[in-house]
């Protein structure tokens, strides 16, 4: 199968953990051994999540006095993008020898009047008390939101309409090679209505939303999202959780879950059934190879009702 794996944000952080160099690259065998499994039986694209990085970076420009202005969030995704994909590239090329791997700098199309400009959604960063949290917003013109641990700074999430490279990522495939692209949702850029020049914008792309996409247009048979939870769960954070091992897309929009936690991969897994009639699943990245074997996870189907 072609199978597009999108690794969730803690990949290579986990909860607490410092967001030092080394952290990440002792987090890495994980998700080697995750993709390798799958990569000697299928042909794999991997994309990824950048949310501690990209914060961190947001966070170093906004602070350095030597800059005019911070860099935009289009050039700190890219360079999430180069740094995330190096590591990935390395472990996967010790623990795949003499498979081709390629990591992409990917570039993701979206509307320039996108609603989500004038509605900042997206939480990037670390978590702060809420009075830091307020200088900081007056001080370098943020938005900011609470979440569960604090409060943290939101940025717009426009939704992807287009991936730039995807006959490239075709390519790559067709001669054998693993890819990684679209980490971090993609490099958000707008293409000019005449010239079709493109313009990068100061945003975040929802990475589930854009792996959805990508494995629409790469006519992947497999979307596999993976998070750190064994499967999607009803009543997550309540005494009584309940697992969902089997659903449609009707379902899981039926369950609301929430959009600051499992709604994107949810609303992502649905759109990629519901556009393709392939499968999509979520689930623990430990238990990659048994998701798409059907041993554990969520798995997303068609509805198969007739009539």
């Amino acid at each position: 199968m072609r199978i597009v794996i999108a690794l969730g944000g803690n990949a290579l952080l986990h909860g607490r953990e410092r967001p030092d160099a080394a952290v990440q690259q002792a987090n890495i065998d994980r998700v080697t051994t995750a993709v390798a499994a799958l990569a000697l039986e299928h042909e794999i694209v991997v994309t990824h999540g950048n949310e501690p990085q990209i914060g961190l970076l947001a966070m170093e420009s906004a602070a350095d006095p030597v800059l005019t202005a911070p860099y935009p969030l289009d050039l700190l995704g890219a360079q999430t993008e180069g740094l995330i994909g190096s590591l990935l590239v390395r472990a996967l090329h010790d623990t795949l020898p003499g498979r081709k791997i390629a990591a992409l700098v990917t570039h993701t199309l979206v509307r320039a009047d996108d609603p989500a400009f004038a509605r900042p959604t997206k939480r990037v960063g670390p978590v702060y008390p809420r009075d830091i949290a307020r200088t900081l917003a007056r001080r370098r013109d943020w938005h900011i939101a609470r979440d569960a641990r604090g409060w943290r700074q939101v940025v717009a999430s426009p939704a992807p309409e287009g991936i730039v490279e995807t006959e490239t990522i075709r390519d790559l495939l067709t001669c054998g090679a693993l890819v990684i692209c679209a980490g971090g949702g993609g490099v958000p850029v707008t293409a000019d209505s005449d010239t079709g020049a493109l313009h990068g914008v100061d945003a975040v792309v929802d990475k589930d939303l854009t792996a959805a996409l990508l494995a629409e247009e790469l006519k992947a048979d497999f979307l596999l999202i993976l998070t750190d939870v064994p499967c999607v769960y009803t009543g997550y954070g309540t005494p009584d959780p309940q697992p969902v091992l089997d659903a449609t897309p009707d379902d899981l929009r039926r369950a609301g879950f929430p959009a600051d936690s499992m709604g994107p991969k949810t609303e992502a897994a649905a759109r990629f059934v519901e556009r393709t009639g392939g499968l999509a699943a979520i689930g623990a990245l430990d238990a990659a190879y048994e998701i798409v074997h059907g041993r554990s996870g969520t798995l997303v189907r068609p509805d198969l009702a007739v009539g």
